[in-house]
Formats: structure tokens, C-alpha cells, sequence
């Protein structure tokens, strides 16, 4: 299994739901290989052997080495690409970075290379011998099936699967259409393009996401395949204990600040409910590309008071954030799935999540709303915070609900996936 991260070095909901899956793998009889670019050695190791590619040394003057390196093509080097950065904050990384055009044959042909693993302007270049030293890996390890998770570590796999003839499978957890709408990075569209073209089957997080993959792909509708992600359970944190410091009600969005997650419009919805109801507290925990712009707009907007700005949480502090809230808004504008609702209905907080998220196909006890119709989006978290009735209907069936969505519910419909190639 190709990653690109694994808890808790994490910077969204990649990192989380691989770990689920190789947890629930496990509890199917699954035995998983995962490799990372970095490893930092804090891993959890429970359900899984982490391999770490910093470590896996490569004779790139090998002729097969050679020749897969000539067969990337489509794989620029020294790119100031970042998955999760805007149209526009990606044109100004470009503008302020000095580009090289090529890459020294000293720098690329060496034994060892030690990868940052992280989401910079190298990232290209990092994603090029991730691929190269995949196949090495897969050359010296025993395995059935290669499983890769977005287009990071595409080209890992079908190298591993070159190099060894095994079947590979390719996770599309989100497409760029997700991440930037209409106005896609075609380097990026022709990395995930090619992984799903070669890959033996497709395993999609929505039924969402699979008719993107189908539709804008023009990937064989026969073997992409539908698994909705799940959550992990916890019992970690006595909820009970934790207190807010506040005497108001707590509404909190929690993602990545950019696009896809739509943080505009829930500034917007806030605005809106703070007119009728004053004394309510809202919460954007996360960092990206839009975050200065949502700080200007509450500005604009004299709610200051009542805004709070977290930056990035991870771990238990994503649960103590939680654990204090009283409604979780998802306004995504495109979401393939969204562990983060699940996340928040296992501490018993209702949700509002967008009809455009991949999760709103297995959610029943949670309220729905189109991402741009904020007049609807503040209706409901009003509606949660003044009617006493309704959070604890949601709440208790919610909880319910979100208890039978098990990543090893999830992980017997991947081994069925594995078992089709095999």
C-alpha cells in the first residue's frame, strides 16, 4: 500500500482514513506493506508495517530503472505544485520561486534519496522517485496486490506493478475537479488519468466521486467501485470532563480554509444567525489558501467578537474541539466524502453537511443543505441551537447511526475488491 501520509504526521483526511482501513484490513485477515516517503518513527504500527522510502536504496542504472524512468514523461520535477493551494495562491507560488528546468543527473541517479514528505514546491520531483522507489520495494517484498491512495503515489503503483506483474488498485479519495473546480491542473488530471487507466480496478470514496471518475475521466465504468470511508471509534477522552469557558453556544467548522470546503459560506450563514441570535460563538478550525480572505470578510462583517480562528488541529485536540462544540457545520462546495461529520456525530454533536459531500449518501440522522444557499445553512444551525428537542434527536440517532459505520465494515468491500484481481 502506497501512502503519502500516516497518523499522526497528517495534513487532512488522507492520513486518517488510511490508518482506518489498515486497522480494519487487519481484522480482515489482510496483512498491509505501507510505505511512506518520510517516516518520523512515531507511527502507530498496530495494523501495519510502515516502510519508510527515505530508507530503500536504488540503482536508477539498472536498464529497468532507466526505462521506466524514460515511460514518465508526464511527471515534471522541481514544480511548485501543492495539492491543497488555490488558483490563485498557486500563481503567486510560482511567480516567488525560481525555476529550474532540469534536474542534475547526480541529484535523481543517487543510491539514497531523502524524501521531506511533505506538500512543497519540490512536490513533483518528490512524486517522480517516490515512483522509482516503489518499484524497488515492490521487486523485494511479497505481496498480492499493490493498493495506492490518490494521485501522489499513482505512479508508484503502476511502477510496482510493472516491475512485478502484480494487480493494482488505486483509491481516489478526492479528484482535482474537488480541489480546484472547473479550473483543474491539467499535470495533476493527467497523473490521476493515467493511475486509473492502468490500474486493475478503481475503488472510489462516493457514488459522487465515482461518476466524476467515469464522467470526466473516462474511466471504464466496470471497474471503478464505490466504498464509503467510516471512522474510527474512540474512547480516549472523557467528553464529560471537558469544558467550554464559555457561557455561549459553540458552532465550529473544521477542514482545510481553501475552496473545496466552501469556509466562505459559512462565514456568510454565521452572519446571518448572529443577526437573530447574538450570543453564539462560531469556530473555523484550519489553515489554507482562503484563510487571510476569511479573516478580512469576518472583519468586514463586525462579528470579530463572536469569530474564533484555531489553525490546524489534529489528534485529540480535533476531539476536545468537538467535545465543546454544540452544532458542526460542512458547507464543502465539493466533497467526495468527509470523515469530519462522522467525527463529530461520535461525540454526539449534530451536523448541517452540504448535498454536494460524498457523506450525505450514508448519513440519515443529519441535516442536508446546498452549499451555496447560506439562507438554508443558517436556518438549520438556528434551528439546532434554539430548539431543544431537535440536537437530542440528532444526537442520539446520529450517534447511533455514525457507530455502524466501522472502517472494518468498510475494509471487508476492499479485500472483496482485492479478491476480484487476484
Amino acid at each position: 500500500m502506497f501512502g503519502w501520509e500516516f497518523p499522526p504526521h497528517i495534513t487532512g483526511g488522507l492520513g486518517t482514513a488510511c490508518f482506518g482501513m489498515t486497522k480494519g484490513l487487519l481484522k480482515n485477515g489482510v496483512e498491509v506493506l505501507f510505505v511512506v516517503p518520510k517516516a518520523y518513527g512515531d507511527e502507530s504500527q498496530e495494523a501495519v508495517r510502515l516502510i519508510n522510502a527515505s530508507d530503500v536504496s536504488i540503482d536508477i542504472r539498472k536498464t529497468e530503472e532507466l526505462e521506466f524512468w524514460k515511460n514518465i514523461t508526464y511527471l515534471e520535477v522541481n514544480s511548485s505544485l501543492v495539492p491543497y493551494v488555490g488558483p490563485e495562491a498557486f500563481d503567486n507560488l510560482i511567480e516567488n520561486t525560481e525555476k529550474a528546468t532540469t534536474l542534475s543527473e547526480e541529484s535523481i541517479f543517487n543510491a539514497r534519496y531523502t524524501f521531506s514528505g511533505k506538500y512543497g514546491e519540490n512536490l513533483l520531483e518528490e512524486v517522480a522517485r517516490y515512483a522509482l522507489v516503489g518499484a524497488q520495494i515492490a521487486r523485494e517484498s511479497q505481496f498480492d496486490v499493490i493498493h495506492a491512495h490518490d494521485w501522489l503515489t499513482y505512479a508508484a503503483g503502476v511502477a510496482a506493478k510493472q516491475a512485478t506483474g502484480k494487480p493494482l488498485v488505486v483509491h481516489m479519495h478526492a479528484t482535482e475537479f474537488d480541489r480546484s473546480g472547473e479550473n483543474v491542473n491539467q499535470r495533476v488530471y493527467d497523473i490521476e488519468r493515467s493511475g486509473m487507466e492502468a490500474a486493475d480496478r478503481v475503488i472510489t470514496v462516493s457514488n459522487l466521486t465515482r461518476n466524476i471518475v467515469i464522467d470526466r475521466y473516462g474511466i471504464d465504468p466496470a471497474k471503478v467501485i464505490t466504498v464509503h470511508n467510516a471512522v474510527e471509534p474512540t474512547d480516549q477522552i472523557d467528553f464529560s470532563q471537558i469544558e467550554k469557558h464559555v457561557p455561549e453556544k459553540v458552532v465550529t467548522f473544521l477542514g482545510r480554509v481553501t475552496f473545496q470546503k466552501g469556509p466562505e459560506y459559512f462565514i456568510e450563514a454565521a452572519y446571518k444567525v448572529l443577526q437573530r441570535d447574538p450570543n453564539v460563538r462560531f469556530v473555523m478550525a484550519g489553515t489554507g489558501d482562503l484563510l487571510e480572505k476569511m479573516i478580512r470578510r469576518v472583519a468586514q462583517l463586525r462579528i470579530s467578537t463572536r469569530f474564533h480562528f484555531t489553525g490546524f488541529l489534529r489528534g485529540e485536540n480535533v476531539d476536545r474541539m468537538f467535545a465543546m462544540s454544540d452544532v458542526y457545520v460542512m458547507p464543502s462546495v465539493s466533497e467526495p466524502f468527509g470523515i469530519s461529520p462522522l467525527e463529530a456525530m461520535r461525540s454526539n454533536v449534530p451536523v448541517v453537511i452540504s448535498k454536494q459531500s460524498g457523506v450525505a449518501e450514508v448519513l440519515q440522522h443529519a441535516l442536508k443543505v446546498d452549499f451555496w444557499d447560506i439562507d438554508a445553512m443558517a436556518d438549520a444551525i438556528y434551528g439546532l441551537l434554539q430548539y431543544k428537542s431537535l440536537p437530542r434527536m440528532f444526537a442520539k440517532y446520529g450517534a447511533q447511526e455514525v457507530n455502524s459505520l466501522k472502517w472494518e465494515n468498510a475494509a471487508t468491500h476492499i479485500k472483496n475488491v482485492y479478491e476480484q484481481v487476484c
